[in-house]
């Protein structure tokens, strides 16, 4: 019999679920986004996969523990038959966390013995080869993660990264595993279970990789990794009776209204991005500085994109450089620094929102979730990809809006232009 609810995802912030969602709807299974774990009462969505984005990604890795636990309770309740912890494809952690000290939890709770870990989304440029993490042609630690303001990522083995996170032992299913496809990737798992392993990293460069692995873990309970790791789960489900087919899951309503972008994320690709709009659109910058004089500025952008409006979409940023990251860090403290963006890019969401405008592109794990908790927004009902990862949603709840939440680090250079041209 067909669940209504198969998948139950753990993502560990907002652009990520979305990326996940992204990938499952693009195999057909419907999906909606849950924006932090439902309160009391919630209605279960109608939807083959449910994703709780949670903001768990840097902070302590007892309360990351803690909030994942309470999502796969109400994961439980709603039905989920299968579950996976969703993390960057750039296995954004430290060595305190979070990455295995949830993992450890969910497997426990769960009352399982082994979980796969794959980054892996080679669509994105993102591959695993002998347990080496590549972005592009680079090593993870020759990449821009390597400066990353939170969570700089500098050891590509990410055997190595994950075992300084947890107790347990940590395997690898080596290429040549995952080259001779699923049978020998799920005798591998076998062996490493028997060996005493909980966690183990799984090599993929190829979408034919990630299929097989896909069927290889279709019986487990558990899978860990980035979004493209479940490119292989529907087809193992639906070859086991447990997902119809589903032509229209990516339908979503039609929303008229002014466009606008919001860009909070610092990352190469949105720096790049910003570049390219600002170009041929108006586009306004803010600085941690400016903000931490007080409400004035944002009251000012909001002005300034009100006469704007009518005549087509503009662009506010906080993105800045590696140089004047630092430079606003050390003035103000990481800590204030970052929460200063966050509170002005929620402000003028809601600002935006007042002014008519309906179709939002947010660039930014962050700055997406402080968008979306500003709009009341309770969950997404995912739509059609635009680039890679990142797929139109429409809210549920709150303020009815077309929502672009892209992770910073995706879409390609003329992506802002491209989402809205592509909006519902």
């Amino acid at each position: 019999m067909i669940s209504s609810c198969l998948l139950g995802a753990i993502a560990d912030d907002l652009t990520g679920a979305t990326d996940l969602c992204n990938t499952l709807v693009r195999d057909g299974m419907r999906t909606v986004q849950a924006v932090g774990v439902p309160p009391a009462g919630f209605a279960v969505p109608d939807a083959d996969a449910i994703v709780v984005a949670l903001k768990s990604r840097t902070i302590p890795a007892a309360d990351a523990v803690g909030q994942s636990l309470a999502a796969l309770e109400w994961l439980r309740g709603a039905g989920a038959r299968r579950y996976f912890f969703k993390y960057c494809s750039t296995f954004d952690s430290t060595d305190q966390g979070n990455i295995g000290p949830v993992a450890d939890a969910l497997l426990d709770a769960l009352g399982a013995k082994l979980a796969i870990a794959c980054p892996a989304f080679p669509e994105t440029g993102r591959s695993v080869f002998q347990g080496h993490l590549f972005v592009g042609d680079a090593l993870l630690s020759d990449s821009p993660m390597r400066d990353h303001p939170l969570t700089p990522m500098r050891d590509p083995s990410l055997v190595r990264v994950l075992a300084r996170q947890t107790p347990r032992k940590v395997g690898l299913v080596p290429f040549a595993d995952v080259e001779a496809g699923e049978a020998a990737i799920a005798a591998r798992l076998e062996a490493l279970r028997a060996g005493g392993v909980s966690h183990a990293i799984v090599d993929a460069c190829s979408d034919a990789h990630l299929r097989a692995i896909g069927e290889a873990i279709g019986d487990m309970d558990l899978a860990t990794g980035g979004s493209g790791v479940a490119r292989g789960l529907p087809a193992a489900w639906r070859r086991r009776g447990l997902l119809g087919e589903n032509a229209s899951a990516d339908a979503l309503p039609p929303i008229t209204g002014h466009a606008a972008v919001l860009a909070g994320s610092c990352s190469a690709a949105t720096l790049a991005q910003v570049e390219a709009f600002a170009a041929r659109h108006p586009a306004r910058k803010l600085s941690p500085a400016d903000l931490a004089d007080g409400p004035a500025v944002v009251e000012a952008t909001l002005e300034w994109a009100r006469g704007l409006l009518p005549s087509g979409p503009v662009l506010v940023y906080a993105s800045a450089s590696p140089q004047e990251v630092a430079a606003a860090q050390a003035a103000l403290g990481r800590a204030r620094a970052a929460a200063l963006v966050e509170e002005a890019m929620a402000r003028l969401a809601a600002g935006l929102a007042g002014l008519g405008v309906r179709r939002l592109v947010v660039a930014g794990g962050e700055t997406s979730g402080a968008v979306v908790s500003a709009l009341g927004a309770k969950a997404l009902r995912i739509g059609r990809q635009i680039d890679p990862g990142v797929p139109w949603t429409s809210t549920l709840g709150g303020i009815s809006m077309s929502l672009a939440l892209k992770s910073g680090n995706f879409g390609s250079r003329d992506f802002f232009a491209k989402a809205i041209a592509e909006a519902p």
